[in-house]
């Protein structure tokens, strides 16, 4: 068993050495050769000449292969830096474009119900003119909340109460025309019963000779005349004002107009409305 293992260890000290032997060979060739090449270039060979211009090239050739990496990492990282940059500033600049299209949005509704406010505040002088109330601050501008509608039943409840001076049979008003009456007050809401709905009643005047109807409603958006003389022929795009027989509504403000089917189109949409006005009563104020 020992002796395998001292073949095996001569074995390798005989590699090692033959191994060391051929690199000190190959040593001696690199010199010699070295120095042949010195002599032949001090002597300035034809041959020479042409050797030293390959060599060179082939040096120059592997010098810029070997340069090439070198070169095309930073440019690559540059770019993947840029394009990251790039992709960063785009995605911030797409939030800001949201951000100000929202802002937008929210611009144009203001403007909007600017319009519709200014609209109303332009109409203060008719309406002081109807109601005879001679002061702007007898009309109440209010804010539509919710619109309660069902197949007959029609009101709208606003964001001003008794804590206004709002008291139940008001009229209301869009621009300078009826939608209807309030029928209940809360402290600070309202709600308003509109032209079109099933109980609503309101003596009405149309005509040249002022001819005295009910208009009645009927759950949609266009109201009935009832109580007309009889064999009254109604004729399309007659003019309907308030009466003012009941005591509620001051007489003269415009209503609609009728149609070829017996139905008065109102003013305004009763479904539309955003703002309203509500006329105050001085007295009934005053003793409230």
């Amino acid at each position: 068993m020992s002796s395998s293992r001292d073949d095996f260890g001569i074995a390798f000290r005989s590699a090692l050495l033959k191994k060391g032997g051929a690199r000190r060979f190959s040593l001696i060739v690199f010199i010699l050769i070295s120095i042949i090449i010195f002599f032949l270039d001090t002597y300035n060979y034809s041959f020479m000449k042409q050797a030293r211009t390959i060599i060179n090239d082939g040096v120059y050739r592997l010098s810029l292969v070997a340069s090439t990496p070198l070169k095309v990492f930073p440019s690559l990282s540059d770019k993947a830096s840029s394009f990251m940059n790039i992709k960063s500033e785009n995605k911030k600049l797409k939030n800001e474009l949201e951000s100000y299209k929202r802002k937008e949005l929210n611009v144009e509704f203001l403007l909007n119900q600017n319009k519709n406010l200014k609209q109303l505040i332009e109409t203060d002088s008719i309406f002081s003119g109807i109601y005879d109330t001679g002061l702007a601050s007898n009309v109440i501008v209010a804010k539509v909340l919710l619109d309660k509608s069902s197949p007959y039943l029609q009101s709208i409840i606003i964001n001003k109460g008794f804590k206004s001076g709002v008291l139940k049979g008001m009229p209301v008003l869009n621009k300078d025309f009826l939608v209807g009456r309030v029928v209940e007050t809360n402290y600070m809401s309202s709600r308003v019963l509109l032209l079109s709905d099933l109980n609503s009643r309101i003596p009405v005047t149309l005509g040249e000779n002022d001819t005295q109807a009910i208009l009645k409603g009927n759950g949609g958006s266009k109201p009935l005349l009832e109580y007309l003389p009889e064999e009254y022929k109604l004729i399309e795009g007659t003019n309907i004002f308030t009466s003012g027989k009941d005591q509620i509504f001051k007489p003269g403000t415009p209503i609609g107009t009728t149609n070829n089917n017996g139905e008065v189109v109102l003013f305004v949409e009763p479904n539309q409305l955003s703002f309203i006005k509500i006329i105050l009563d001085q007295q009934r104020k005053e003793s409230f």
